[in-house]
């Protein structure tokens, strides 16, 4: 079993500075949000938020989440999670997506968007919310880390903690982030499944497959994939990170040698596969909210060269939405580490610790175990974890032993939601909003 030392440093937690003179502090709201893309278990980090807060409501009163992420606080549309059972928090644990809403809205610096956080402090002190518990990547632990810092300059202290969370896995400062694991599971999984089709039928029918999957600077999943096969010539035969510029001619010729020795080839390209320029291979010319490049096509792009060069019968796939989306074949592992580092935010908050994230710390020896330690945000915000080059073999088109041995304790174990009538059974929540308190609108 996982050690947390988290919850043991929380055990003594120092008694916090009264706001209105001496003595015990009054008790302040939490306020919770969702951001980015969702994960498999990120409602898993929602639940050991909220049932830590309610177990300490001496010291914690309400809690709010908003809805659809941040900009539930900016537009004061705060769902009040009191309303909610106890057994519908805790059904949270087996529910995909985002239960309370999530955006992808880049918060600026303060220099050029000072309103947008003086107004998410406006909304704090308007509800009394004290504890700030923002669910997302590095964007959001930037965002978390400015909050934390205009609200002491505004003379409204806000202890904002960082709950971490991307399927991306490009979190700095913790040994995988929360949701990875799961994603990496449907991978190598679909994967297998789709290796073992092609090769039922390469004889007379498809001879080359991709699959694309998810993956902008860092080749974390895609590398995941190369837990499916256990030899040389099982599939995936080849891997296209971000990190490996892509050269046609040495693919093609991979993929050409595969084929005629194997029967059949299984590739599988992160969607930030790029040249050697760093132009995207699928680089649809528009950016989203972040400002990131819009991907998507890298796969029939690749298909393209297969057909045009090789003449090869192909197909190609897209994981899309359903990697992220699968809750279905969650790891156990990822779950627990989602809950734990939901439930670390909360008793790292009460213990009076600020402008930090609960990092997952990797044990050593051959059994894996796991802890929770801590990160400062000022290290964490705007950095991405890239694949290390000692993870990827020589010839740039599959993993090596070391990334084995990291990425496959990440897909342990299978942490199924409860059926009913052949399908997965997931609670809905009321969403009940708590009354406005301020007069003024703001629009997002």
């Amino acid at each position: 079993m996982a050690q947390n030392t988290a919850r043991n440093r929380a055990r003594k937690k120092p008694q916090a500075k009264s706001r209105t003179g001496a003595g015990k502090a009054p008790r302040r709201n939490a306020f919770y949000a969702q951001s980015g893309g969702v994960t498999p278990v990120i409602n898993a980090s929602a639940c050991g938020v909220i049932e830590t807060a309610r177990a300490n409501r001496g010291a914690i009163g309400k809690v709010y989440a908003g809805r659809n992420g941040i900009i539930g606080a900016l537009r004061e549309e705060l769902i009040d999670t009191g309303a909610e059972t106890a057994a519908a928090i805790r059904g949270l644990m087996h529910t995909p997506a985002g239960a309370f809403g999530s955006c992808r809205h880049k918060m600026k610096s303060i220099e050029e968007n000072r309103a947008e956080y003086e107004r998410l402090i406006e909304v704090f002190h308007a509800h009394d919310i004290g504890y700030f518990f923002y669910n997302g990547g590095g964007d959001s632990a930037d965002t978390c880390l400015k909050v934390s810092q205009l609200g002491e300059a505004m003379g409204y202290p806000v202890q904002a903690i960082h709950v971490p969370k991307t399927i991306d896995n490009d979190l700095p400062l913790t040994d995988n982030s929360p949701g990875f694991g799961s994603v990496a599971k449907y991978v190598a999984v679909s994967t297998r499944e789709a290796a073992m089709d092609v090769a039922s039928m390469c004889e007379t029918s498809t001879k080359v497959f991709i699959l694309e999957v998810m993956g902008r600077h860092a080749g974390w999943i895609a590398a995941a994939a190369g837990l499916a096969g256990e030899g040389p010539a099982e599939a995936p035969h080849v891997i296209l990170f971000p990190e490996i510029a892509f050269d046609r001619e040495r693919f093609l010729e991979k993929v050409d040698a595969t084929v005629k020795k194997v029967g059949y080839c299984v590739v599988v390209a992160s969607e930030g596969a790029q040249y050697a320029d760093g132009t995207f291979l699928a680089d649809a010319g528009t950016r989203d909210a972040f400002g990131h490049a819009q991907l998507g096509g890298v796969a029939p792009t690749l298909a393209d060269m297969v057909r045009s060069e090789l003449g090869y019968k192909h197909h190609w796939a897209v994981a899309d939405y359903l990697q992220r989306a699968a809750r279905h074949i969650a790891s156990q592992t990822d779950l627990d580490q989602a809950y734990a580092v939901g439930r670390a935010a909360v008793e790292f908050a009460l213990a009076g610790h600020n402008a930090v994230m609960p990092a997952i710390v990797r044990g050593t020896g051959k059994r894996y175990r796991w802890s929770i330690g801590e990160a400062p945000l000022a290290k964490v915000a705007n950095r991405e974890k890239k694949m290390p080059r000692s993870y990827i073999s020589r010839d740039g088109f599959g993993i090596t032993g070391a990334a084995r041995d990291y990425l496959a304790p990440l897909i342990q174990g299978e942490a199924y939601p409860p059926y009913a009538g052949g399908l997965p059974r997931y609670p809905r929540l009321k969403h009940k909003l708590v009354p406005r308190r301020l007069k003024v609108r703001f629009d997002v």
